[in-house]
């Protein structure tokens, strides 16, 4: 097995928003935002070789949005999924699996192009199997008001009408191995069943955040978006993984930290907090 991180490409954000209630004296610190209030977060990518297997998890935000979507959302960067797979020496056909950790559009929008005619929509990755839970396409397909605009029907429904979709079975909050060396803890604070990887690799377990943890920033329990459903329920899953996270010397992958790609975690007087952050080739090259 190999693992590669594959960056899409960076976007904004209010920082507010994407720490609920922490006052801006405090989020400021990690996260400094600009003369709008906006912090810049990554759209990053995992890719896994596993034998015959081309697995990617989430796919950013695409590029077939309008321009009035992408000004409130403000793309920025020389990173691209297409540009990145190529360094690699693969292409979008080689993708056997598309695991979606969740349906917002900042985690599946690359997911879905447009057609060559430009008038429909046609998924990005023609060999892929594409995986989501059954509990979580229900609730991204008839959503709910908080939630309407980050499930865009055009980067949801070409998936399933091209046969390409796929559930993983979800029974208990954890499923072991999913793919090889591959579990799956699923979590509801932020939104229903979103799916958060847990990868056996080089001796270590490589936790996908995802939007359990968007950065180290959000670390301590409190810190919790306002964009979570359930934000209480967030923070007890937050703080049941930080525990077993810590005590287990997980390494904690970033989707949406800008700076860190990854970290380590330590108990202190104040709770669990961050230990080390460092790229990803830093400690698995």
């Amino acid at each position: 097995m190999k693992l590669h991180v594959l960056n899409t490409g960076y976007f904004k954000l209010d920082g507010g928003a994407m720490f609920g209630v922490v006052p801006k004296s405090l989020w400021s610190r990690t996260n400094p935002p600009d003369q709008n209030n906006m912090c810049s977060w990554a759209l990053r990518s995992l890719l896994i070789e596993d034998g015959k297997r081309l697995i990617l998890i989430d796919t950013g935000m695409g590029e077939k949005q309008s321009d009035k979507f992408f000004s409130y959302y403000h793309p920025h960067g020389e990173d691209a999924l297409d540009k990145n797979l190529k360094k690699l020496g693969y292409s979008r056909n080689d993708i056997t699996d598309v695991f979606l950790t969740h349906l917002h559009f900042d985690h599946c929008g690359g997911a879905v192009e447009w057609n060559k005619q430009r008038n429909g929509y046609r998924p990005a990755f023609k060999n892929a199997r594409y995986w989501s839970t059954k509990n979580h396409w229900e609730w991204a397909v008839n959503p709910n008001e908080r939630e309407k605009a980050s499930f865009l029907k055009e980067n949801i429904l070409p998936i399933q009408e091209s046969g390409q979709l796929h559930f993983i079975q979800q029974s208990e909050d954890y499923a072991k191995n999913v793919f090889p060396n591959f579990d799956v803890l699923f979590v509801n604070g932020h939104t229903e069943s979103m799916m958060i990887p847990h990868i056996r690799y080089k001796g270590k377990t490589l936790v996908f955040m995802a939007d359990l943890l968007p950065s180290a920033g959000h670390i301590p329990v409190p810190y919790v978006m306002g964009y979570d459903v359930r934000p209480l329920i967030t923070m007890k899953e937050k703080g049941r993984f930080l525990e077993k996270a810590q005590r287990e010397d997980y390494i904690l992958f970033f989707e949406h930290d800008s700076i860190n790609e990854c970290c380590t975690l330590k108990e202190t007087e104040k709770g669990i907090r961050l230990d080390n952050a460092f790229d990803f080739n830093s400690l698995f090259s």
